[in-house]
């Protein structure tokens, strides 16, 4: 009898996408390929987590803010480098993720401009109203599915960049550097998108790990 490779995700290359409930359609191709060269594509690849909540209230019980470790019946434990770098699959060595001066004093108005110039996408409304350098993840998500169908093998490379940059815009605020809100994501990660093939180039694992 046939053994089943072990894997955390899909066994087909046709992934699952960050789409809110529904996740049934996979990334065209052409998209697959951009997110396989930022480095990002196997996170996708995992999928859904679904979470065992009596293990993380126990876990998070048994954290120490002033030692930055879990206190465990066998000792104390922290979350390493190495443990990001297993998890995600991002680069560990690289150049710092660091935001420019000039972003630091930008405007809600300027930071949409940003996105629109990047993703081709602005919000209206309620939906662009979030503050600061904030915005919705749902307007990106909404957004994204209206999109999806237009993504095929003929529409121009533009096009395929700025859903790409969504796709991560959403994998950023949802997975990798979610916060309180739990729809938010900052629009300063742009910053660091406008130039895909450059994403393997800095330690994403590091800035992950701080932000934990």
């Amino acid at each position: 009898m046939d053994v089943l490779p072990v894997h955390p995700g899909p066994i087909s290359d046709e992934i699952l996408v960050l789409l809110g409930d529904r996740r049934e359609r996979g990334f065209h191709s052409r998209v697959v390929q951009h997110l396989r060269d930022t480095g990002y594509y196997r996170i996708f690849e995992i999928g859904r987590l679904w979470l065992n909540w009596s293990l993380i209230t126990i876990v998070i019980e048994r954290w120490r803010p002033e030692t930055h470790t879990f206190h465990l019946p066998i000792g104390e434990a922290t979350i390493t480098l190495q443990d990001v770098q297993v998890l995600c699959g991002l680069p560990a060595d690289g150049l710092a993720v660091a935001l420019p001066q000039y972003m630091r004093s930008m405007m809600h108005a300027q930071y949409l401009d940003l996105l629109q110039q990047f993703t081709g996408f602005r919000p209206r409304g309620e939906a662009a109203a979030s503050g600061g350098s904030l915005i919705s993840v749902t307007a990106i998500r909404q957004h994204s599915e209206v999109l999806h169908p237009d993504i095929t093998g003929e529409i121009e490379d533009q096009h395929i960049y700025w859903y790409t940059r969504l796709a991560l815009l959403l994998l950023f605020g949802s997975v990798l550097f979610p916060n309180t809100s739990k729809n938010l994501v900052s629009m300063r990660f742009l910053h660091h998108l406008q130039q895909l093939d450059e994403l393997p180039q800095y330690s994403w694992d590091a800035i992950v790990l701080a932000y934990l």
